[in-house]
């Protein structure tokens, strides 16, 4: 602790109060508002990608909110300035701690698939092979999901909030009348969509003002969303959920308004009305592994994240981290991960339709049984096959030759995390799938729908857990985690970014209780991806750093994407951590898509 107070200079403490002065800052002068990523303080404290979006959930603490009910905030004002990545058109996970109970709880808001979807729907019926992932399946109303962002924040206030669902939505319509400055992240995201966007009627008016990107510097309003939120607020789920709104949703999606001009054919998809009205967000028991005298609580299926996250720490368990050299520390980690992932590929759905052994995923005695299989001087060739969660466990056991999918999950996504005075916390991701979505803007409400059922496996295997199904929750990598000291939490954490999140929540946490980092050091460090993969993915500085001393145990490294795009990072991380003597610390990422905001309500 006292390596992290050091770490961070007087400056940095001061500018920890970024967001009061951030938000008072008028739009007006087409300067973005100050991103700090690290703030500690008192009294609660909100960290997301966006200073905007901070800001509103802070004001809600101010006002004597509690942390459900910034967490609503902040992730209404995200729909605004992050509109490319989360939204009411989309859904998530949403994990969160009682001070009062001392429990973890979570709500399942990922959406489902239509009634009417077909198990053929990604299939070219004029090739008889699967559409172009993007931009044709992507872009499209084949890759609508029913919306579950919405309930999944009514269903929070209700059991945890103290405002009502409108009084949670007003700042986010605000700050969508009074616009945001462009920074360069949103100009990028919205340059690198052009085409897609352009496809679109709705899309093009809304995103691409005289037919190109938002400049940077200028501002960006969105009454039609602002409208949105204050019916919403006034009419609650209804309309939404098979009323006007909803109609209007069904009707967009059946028949996507395309432009003269675009190549792209846009099909139309299978969301009812029906549908809408039969949706429920989902109160499932989180997932919770043991590790090192903590308890990490986690997303269950339809997440693949709980159970990823958690059979990684018991592979790791046994390897004892804290004593391993750097090398050998980060070998072990990348083949953690390779067999936490044929785990999930293997066994890991929507609970509904498929028997997920989530216990023995995340059990002790499995997690043994796979570390057994790292060779501490050799990296396994990948893909590595699965193992039996079946409870009857052996030393060293061999796993059994499974089919590896593709991974089509897409990287856009965005995180946040709050907590407030009473000691209540908040880690709860959101998204619509793609950067995008599925391109597809309600006409006249201001959002983006999501593209999430692409995350389905592509073709129909009636052996795949994540096989398209009606009604059914594609299989998610969301990770929102909170991890407890006895029965008070000591961090919260999350990511965006496809399945990398599993891997980045894994190798942040780690960082963080084994490597002797400071939070903002765990969230700063390169990142690497091992998916049970042939070729690790990692960020441009991770293979600079590791990559040589790596390669003598035979991992081989692929870039992220090419410099300078957004997919060459991995990740966005937000997380806070709970210091002795009752301060908070909140963090984000200090460059990673633009940096992110960290702030709380009485500075330190």
């Amino acid at each position: 602790m006292k390596k992290l107070v050091a770490s961070l200079s007087a400056g940095a403490l001061v500018l920890a109060g970024l967001s009061t002065s951030a938000a008072a800052k008028p739009l007006s002068s087409q300067s973005p508002p100050v991103k700090t990523p690290t703030a500690i303080g008192y009294g609660g404290a909100v960290s997301s990608v966006d200073a905007d979006a901070t800001a509103a959930g802070l004001g809600v603490l101010r006002r004597g909110g509690n942390a459900v009910d910034a967490a609503v905030a902040t992730a209404a004002a995200l729909g605004v300035t992050e509109p490319y990545s989360a939204g009411i058109g989309g859904g998530g996970y949403f994990v969160y701690y009682s001070a009062k109970n001392h429990k973890v709880y979570t709500i399942d808001g990922r959406e489902t698939a239509p009634a009417a979807m077909p198990s053929d729907a990604f299939i070219d019926p004029a090739t008889g092979k699967p559409y172009n992932f993007t931009p044709e399946l992507v872009t499209s109303g084949v890759s609508v999901g029913v919306p579950g962002t919405l309930a999944t924040w009514d269903s929070a206030l209700r059991q945890w909030g103290s405002l009502s669902l409108g009084k949670a939505l007003t700042p986010a319509a605000e700050l969508a009348d009074r616009g945001f400055v462009v920074d360069s992240t949103f100009n990028l995201q919205t340059q690198e969509n052009k085409a897609r966007f352009s496809a679109i009627v709705p899309t093009a008016k809304l995103f691409l003002p005289g037919g190109d990107a938002p400049k940077v510097g200028t501002v960006f309003r969105n009454p039609e969303l602002a409208d949105t939120y204050r019916m919403l607020g006034k009419e609650g789920l209804s309309t939404f959920y098979g009323g006007a709104l909803g109609a209007e949703m069904t009707a967009v999606v059946k028949n996507p308004p395309k432009t003269a001009t675009t190549t792209l054919p846009v099909m139309p998809g299978y969301m009812t009305t029906a549908d809408l009205k039969k949706y429920k967000p989902l109160d499932r028991v989180p997932t919770k592994v043991r590790y090192d005298g903590l308890n990490v609580y986690g997303m269950a299926p339809s997440s693949s994240g709980g159970t990823t996250v958690g059979e990684a720490l018991n592979i790791l368990q046994p390897k004892h981290l804290k004593q391993l050299s750097t090398p050998d520390y980060l070998h072990n980690y990348l083949e953690a991960s390779a067999l936490a992932f044929a785990d999930r590929a293997a066994y890991v759905g929507d609970p509904a339709f498929v028997d997920v052994p989530t216990k023995e995923l995340t059990s002790r005695g499995f997690g043994a049984e796979r570390s057994c299989q790292i060779n501490p001087a050799k990296a396994a060739v990948k893909p590595v096959p699965a193992g039996s969660p079946d409870g009857k466990y052996h030393h060293c056991a061999k796993g059994a030759a499974t089919t590896q999918r593709p991974d089509t999950e897409g990287k856009s996504t965005t995180h946040l995390v709050t907590a407030d005075k009473w000691g209540n916390v908040v880690s709860y991701t959101l998204t619509i799938e793609q950067t995008g979505g599925s391109g597809i803007t309600v006409p006249g409400r201001g959002f983006i729908l999501n593209n999430e059922l692409t995350d389905f496996s592509a073709v129909y295997d009636p052996a795949d857990p994540n096989r398209i199904q009606p009604g059914k929750r594609p299989r998610s990598s969301i990770s929102p985690t909170i991890v407890l000291r006895g029965d008070k939490p000591l961090l919260a954490l999350g990511s965006p970014g496809g399945s990398t999140i599993i891997t980045t929540v894994l190798q942040t946490l780690t960082n963080r209780l084994d490597r002797g980092m400071t939070l903002p050091e765990a969230i700063a460090a390169p990142r690497a991806s091992q998916r049970n993969t042939a070729s690790v993915t990692a960020e441009q500085s991770f293979i600079d750093k590791y990559g040589a001393a790596l390669a003598t145990y035979g991992h081989t490294f692929t870039p992220a994407g090419a410099p300078g795009s957004s997919a060459a990072e991995i990740g966005a991380l937000e997380g806070l951590e709970f210091l002795p003597g009752g301060a908070i610390l909140a963090a984000a990422e200090p460059t990673r898509r633009g940096g992110g905001s960290a702030g709380v309500v009485w500075p330190r």
